[in-house]
């Protein structure tokens, strides 16, 4: 357990210098992430020029699969523990899924970055972290931890490909629309991973949800 918790604060710390070095690297505009960026969005942005279909359908999929399709998700899985009286379970996805939208506005705020100016599709708010890369890997963290204990073995090593593919997907996604510098996809990533960690230490889910808290026995009874 200990090696565990040293593992995971190690990767955050991580993260967060990761996250740490893009912010400083688009405010002091080091030309490596301009040309790293520009790489990324320049071919992107000529191929869905004469392709308004394929803008259409990435539109669609980082709607369907967003963080606020994954919020609305989660009330309902907060809801069934707190049915279940399993308060710590839903104390647990509600700070990680549901406050990571906070978290994604005040850094936002904090950085200020324009976004791209050839974006094929209307985004609120500024471009740094990536809103739709933070809220997806803490969403999709945070739901395969209190999943993957009351699922079958077998099912397990689909559901973690799966919630790998959506965020990596949901990520492109918001380059190929051209809505945000590849950079700004990478620290939400390493953002929102870095959140993650800090909730499933703070507030970890110690149960899972098929089994909601037990009515403690009066003194002297059998158990």
């Amino acid at each position: 357990m200990a090696s565990k918790r040293t593992w995971l604060i190690g990767t955050a710390l991580a993260a967060v210098a990761l996250y740490v070095l893009l912010w400083i690297a688009f405010a002091q505009q080091w030309n490596w992430l301009a040309t790293v960026d520009d790489a990324a969005l320049d071919p992107l942005h000529r191929y869905g020029a004469d392709r308004p279909g394929w803008v259409l359908g990435w539109d669609i999929f980082c709607t369907v699969l967003g963080p606020t399709a994954f919020r609305l998700g989660t009330i309902v899985v907060i809801i069934v523990a707190l049915v279940r009286r399993n308060v710590r379970f839903a104390m647990f996805l509600l700070i990680s899924v549901e406050l990571a939208g906070l978290i994604t506005e005040i850094a936002k705020a904090a950085a200020d970055r324009p976004r791209p100016a050839t974006a094929f599709v209307t985004a609120l708010g500024t471009s740094f972290p990536s809103g739709h890369a933070l809220g997806v890997m803490v969403a999709v963290l945070a739901l395969l931890t209190v999943a993957l204990p009351v699922v079958r073995p077998s099912l397990r090593g689909w559901l973690i490909a799966a919630g790998v593919v959506v965020v990596i997907a949901i990520g492109v996604g918001r380059v190929v629309l051209n809505v945000h510098h590849p950079s700004d996809v990478i620290a939400g990533w390493a953002l929102g991973y870095a959140y993650f960690v800090f909730c499933l230490l703070a507030v970890s889910p110690t149960r899972p949800i098929t089994e909601p808290d037990e009515t403690p026995t009066a003194p002297g009874t059998a158990q």
